[in-house]
């Protein structure tokens, strides 16, 4: 291995933490990939598999952070067996979606600088999937970049190009052949050595193929989409961190049929919907609900054809998602907080009873 820490985008930011922390003999490393509570990270020349210090992250507080895949991580080194992880140093950046089943955060990858969001020209091609990743997006503190992939079965890849631009103001909206190479001169300025991208998108964009393409050999496995209805199965199984020869990492994810809005996507979904929230500034009364009341900007632009009903129904839908995230967060935050109350009014009655023994 002649990766340094640093090559794997160990910069200032992260180092300033150390500097603070008394560490002791702990190093820092780079979580490469999550299976379940299995880790492993880079460290100075070396791939190790880690675990976590039972006694720092299973004590049952609400502000412990577990490390995700992207984090840069303190461990004790264990010549013996798995390195111990100690401390996870905080993130520039971070995506995270509403995990649906037990409604909480779910973090899908963290410490990234670009946001690959992958849509295939074919049947994937969807602005209301779009929409939602780029609101996330903006949101995790990455540059987000949209990339039409398959432009080699599209004749007509140039309109896509163009619905996508006028409705993603200021995001790079880049078509690419993985097959003949089209299209990846304009992805150049993003491939830097010690950058970190993340790609998402659904099953069967040609993620894994993108990959490949970038790193210029095979280095992920993919597999065919069926013809019928443009869906593929998930070639990626785990989330995990790829270091490329020219020193650029990618984080893959597995597709993802279900993209919940977390709590904290608010800014994101204004910044993804930024013509509504200027439209909403012009309304008449300040406390407008854009439903019958006169002087309403956003009904009038809808009425003449500068807003698509389509976009506004999506904006109130992620938006609605953003907060029932986040009265679930705070649900769960309150009722951990009464658990920990509980076992603290309990200790001094335990105490008692032995006493009284």
């Amino acid at each position: 291995m002649n990766y340094t820490i640093r090559d794997y985008g160990y910069t200032e930011f992260f180092e300033k933490q150390v500097d603070k922390l008394d560490i002791n003999e702990l190093i820092p490393a780079r979580i490469i990939e999550v299976q379940k509570e299995q880790y492993k990270i880079y460290k100075e020349f070396d791939i190790k598999n880690a675990k976590l210090k039972g006694s720092k992250f299973y004590n049952n507080l609400t502000d412990v952070v577990f490390p995700s895949i992207g984090d840069f991580v303190l461990v004790k080194s264990n010549p013996d067996g798995d390195d111990i992880i100690y401390e996870v140093l905080k993130r520039k950046s971070k995506f995270s979606r509403i995990d649906m089943h037990y409604g909480k955060e779910q973090l899908v990858a963290t410490n990234f600088d670009f946001v690959f969001i992958v849509a295939s020209l074919n049947k994937d091609f969807n602005i209301k999937k779009i929409e939602r990743y780029v609101s996330i997006a903006w949101q995790s503190g990455g540059t987000p970049v949209i990339v039409l992939t398959k432009a080699d079965i599209c004749d007509n890849y140039i309109d896509y190009i163009i619905k996508a631009e006028s409705t993603f103001i200021g995001v790079d909206v880049i078509a690419v052949s993985s097959v003949t190479g089209f299209g990846f001169d304009m992805l150049s300025k993003y491939i830097k050595p010690s950058k970190t991208i993340v790609l998402l998108g659904s099953s069967g964009v040609g993620k894994s193929s993108l990959v490949n393409a970038i790193a210029k050999e095979n280095i992920m496995k993919t597999n065919t989409i069926r013809e019928d209805d443009s869906k593929g199965k998930h070639t990626t199984t785990h989330r995990q961190l790829i270091m490329l020869g020219n020193k650029t990492m990618i984080i893959d994810t597995p597709g993802m049929r279900e993209l919940g809005m977390w709590s904290d996507s608010e800014e994101g979904i204004d910044s993804t919907f930024s013509e509504i929230e200027d439209l909403m500034l012009k309304c008449r009364f300040k406390d407008c609900a854009h439903n019958r009341e006169p002087g309403c900007a956003v009904k009038e632009a809808i009425k003449n054809g500068e807003l698509s009903i389509e976009r506004w129904n999506n904006y109130l839908k992620l938006k609605k998602e953003a907060k029932i995230a986040l009265l679930k967060e705070q649900r769960k935050i309150k009722a951990l907080e009464k658990m920990q109350e509980r076992k603290k009014q309990s200790k001094p009655r335990n105490k008692a009873i032995e006493e009284d023994e």
